[in-house]
């Protein structure tokens, strides 16, 4: 198991990609969160195992449809154990 604190920068606000992401999350059994940062970018903390967090990435890469990702950031951060995947207003 592993955590990892990712951001999301590009066309992220405004095209479901936090709805989108919780459903990708929950399709790959990824626990954490996700929300909205001021600046227009999306903030991630993301928790499963190498494979699932691997795809997971892949993922944000892409984003949904009207999505225009620019960059993904990610590193490793402290287990924090979440039960589900949830879309928030502001950092837990």
């Amino acid at each position: 198991m592993k955590h990892l604190n990712i951001t999301v920068k590009g066309k992220v606000q405004g095209v479901f990609y936090r709805k989108a992401t919780k459903a990708v999350a929950d399709q790959l059994g990824v626990r954490g969160f996700v929300l909205n940062e001021p600046n227009g970018d999306v903030y991630i903390e993301a928790e499963a195992d190498n494979t699932f967090l691997d795809m997971f990435l892949d993922w944000c890469n892409e984003g949904p449809q009207d999505a225009e990702v620019n960059a993904v950031e990610s590193h490793e951060g402290e287990l924090k154990n979440y039960r589900n995947f949830e879309v928030v207003k502001r950092r837990l």
